[in-house]
């Protein structure tokens, strides 16, 4: 247990989980992380000591640490979430009520899932480049937790991040692509319900890698909705394809993230999955279908493209007509 993740008090998690977990099924005990890694240290201690389950209880960053000292292992991953984010558990339908939380413990259904790595971190969302991983910067050097925090970075820093130029290397070629983000998802979010790419699986042995291209301000919206309405992959900005293993090299040396933990990296970075490399307690009530669009949000995304491709036709037409209008002014001059 992270007892300082999130925006919430952890204190009266242990009751819950006296209260609560099935002691004739389960033997347990509770440890506190006390500083940034230790929960790498505990996980891998009961790893080694042949423990069927280890039980991240707090943030995204909790269950990274914890994750990725299980990969690999016979020891299964099992999350209570209390973070700010939660994308894993998020993307995992796992109940966001603690207490519901332990319900599923209980029932102790385990799949083998996927994750990934990137430049030698693993990651079992999402990671990526660009500007996710430039506010996961800024979110970590704010001191704050918490979704106000990350939006507050968001519209301070998103008009003013310059997109940058990657070359993206795969089993299918080269190509090189402007981009405001690049991010590879192993999970569907990011946290919070905001889907980057509404159709990933953690169990098809696929990465899914989204480029957005840059937008101007009046687009923005447009597309911050779409996240929400997990129908972003409909978006004109977007474009996505599958992987399993890519290179993609950028200028210079620059911030990338797994998991929203942000790191400096060099010019090149490598992104693989591992198949079903990691064994996880699921939710075996999800309706996988709640991950989808429904017909209002679809119907909403396919006008807001609409729209969008109307104004881009007015903006070439009034730029093709000034273009004119010069040409015009130029030989009456003359």
């Amino acid at each position: 247990m992270n007892p300082i993740s999130g925006t919430s008090s952890k204190e009266g998690i242990p009751d819950l989980i006296r209260t609560h977990l099935d002691q004739g099924l389960f033997d347990y005990e509770v440890l506190m992380t006390q500083r940034a890694g230790h929960a790498v240290e505990l996980a891998s201690g009961a790893r080694d000591r042949g423990v069927d389950v280890v039980v991240a209880v707090g943030g995204d960053g909790t269950v990274n640490e914890v994750a990725r000292s299980l990969v690999h292992s016979q020891t299964a991953l099992g999350i209570i979430p209390c973070g700010s984010g939660n994308g894993l558990a998020r993307h995992l339908m796992l109940p966001m009520n603690a207490a519901k939380a332990i319900s599923v413990i209980n029932r102790c259904e385990i799949h083998e899932l996927d994750y990934g790595v990137i430049n030698g971190h693993p990651f079992f969302y999402t990671c990526g480049m660009g500007f996710d991983a430039f506010v996961s910067m800024k979110f970590a050097e704010a001191g704050k937790r918490g979704l106000i925090t990350y939006v507050e970075n968001v519209l301070r820093e998103g008009l003013k991040y310059e997109p940058e130029t990657y070359v993206i290397e795969d089993e299918n070629g080269k190509v090189r692509h402007k981009a405001f983000l690049i991010s590879c998802a192993n999970a569907s979010q990011y946290g919070n319900n905001a889907y980057i790419a509404p159709q990933a699986s953690m169990s098809d042995g696929w990465l899914d890698v989204i480029i957005m291209e840059p937008f101007d301000v009046l687009e923005a919206p447009q597309i911050s909705i779409e996240m929400f309405n997990k129908t972003l992959n409909k978006s004109s900005k977007i474009k996505t394809f599958k992987s399993k293993k890519l290179h993609i090299h950028r200028k210079a040396d620059g911030v990338i993230h797994f998991d929203g933990d942000p790191v400096i990296a060099d010019a090149d970075v490598d992104i693989e999955l591992k198949e079903k490399g990691i064994r996880v307690v699921v939710n075996p009530d999800a309706d996988k279908s709640l991950r989808k669009p429904n017909r209002v949000q679809s119907a909403a995304a396919y006008l807001f493209n609409e729209i969008n491709v109307v104004r881009e036709d007015i903006t070439k037409q009034t730029r093709h007509i000034q273009a004119l209008s010069k040409v015009l002014q130029r030989k009456l001059n003359l």
